[in-house]
């Protein structure tokens, strides 16, 4: 499933109440433990992220202490006592057989030693694959059998939606648009590559105008400062966005465009701009180029609270009726 799949099936869970324990799978740097953090905080749950491949089974089971003629377990401080959250064990198949062993009986009793999972929270777990190349242990079977299995594939489209409503550099945007197999590309042979979690890093270097290449490696990197040259070449897009575009036509090579879309997309300002920038396109490119762009128009404008207003501009307009009854879906999303 993509990451944006796995989301909703995991709201699911959340709003059906089902604490059944679940384990995601998916190679390195894909929002696996992004997304259950983005879930918490939307539903104002807390979130324990325990890393139990830096664990040793005592640190889950507790100390031992004598008391009266007898040991107790006293469990660690970090596992939660009340309230409602998700108790997230990152890294599980990282963890070696013993670790594992005693996360099985959380994830399979909800207790260990003395200690047991509030009622109301949830057991998840992640780790990654064989094939990511990951310094992964088997998972005993009894333990595997515990647990419902989520497979997430990177996906630029998810991706994409989260950019657009977290500020990612345009050009990022842009270049991934036209690049979308550079999203996610492990070398075994480079420290540095890319994946959706190296982007963002690279994202925030970009806009500190240093290299990208310590965080999406030299190859990747080579591309993407290629590409951005482009932006020398582009049409001022200040213009369109002030209704001002009459004389502007959309370019033709196809890398221009996706930097021209984005940029629209990304630099309206308000529902005026947008309504601006929509008109100016659905006048100068074909019906796929205006699909794209309004796609990711619409997801920009609802971020920023100004879809309504845009619709309602829409709607108003009857030169763009003929787009409206298609992106009647995407207005609604």
């Amino acid at each position: 499933m993509t990451p944006a799949e796995l989301k909703i099936y995991l709201e699911n869970l959340i709003s059906r109440q089902l604490k059944i324990s679940t384990m995601i799978w998916g190679p390195p740097g894909i929002g696996k433990s992004s997304i259950v953090g983005q879930l918490t905080h939307e539903h104002k749950m807390a979130f324990v992220d325990v890393r139990l491949s830096q664990l040793a089974p005592t640190d889950l089971r507790g100390l031992p202490v004598a008391s009266d003629g007898m040991s107790k377990w006293y469990p660690p401080e970090f596992l939660p006592r009340d309230g409602q959250g998700i108790l997230f064990l990152d890294e599980l198949n990282m963890a070696p057989p013993a670790m594992q062993g005693v996360a099985q009986q959380l994830i399979l009793d909800r207790k260990v030693g003395t200690y047991t999972v509030p009622e109301n929270w949830f057991v998840w777990a992640a780790g990654n694959r064989k094939e990511d190349r990951a310094a992964v242990f088997d998972m005993p079977t009894p333990l595997a059998n515990r647990f419902l299995h989520l497979q997430v594939e990177p996906d630029f489209n998810s991706f994409k939606a989260y950019a657009l409503e977290t500020g990612v550099h345009e050009q990022v945007i842009a270049f991934l648009s036209y690049r979308p197999t550079l999203l996610h590309k492990l070398d075994p042979q480079q420290p540095a590559w890319p994946s959706p979690r190296s982007w963002i890093m690279a994202s925030d270097l970009h806009k500190a105008g240093l290299d990208l290449a310590p965080a999406v490696g030299p190859g990747t990197t080579a591309e993407f400062v290629a590409y951005i040259q482009l932006y020398e070449n582009l049409p001022n897009l200040t213009p369109i966005l002030e209704g001002q575009g009459n004389h502007i036509t959309f370019p033709t090579e196809p890398s221009a465009r996706y930097a021209t879309a984005i940029g629209l997309a990304v630099r309206a300002a308000s529902a005026h701009e947008a309504y601006n920038a929509f008109t100016w396109l659905s006048q100068t490119a074909t019906p796929e180029w205006v699909q794209l762009f309004a796609v990711d128009l619409f997801r920009v404008m609802r971020s920023m609270g100004q879809m309504g207003a845009l619709a309602a501009l829409i709607q108003k307009d009857s030169r763009l009726q003929t787009f409206l009854k298609d992106f009647q879906q995407l207005i609604g999303l």
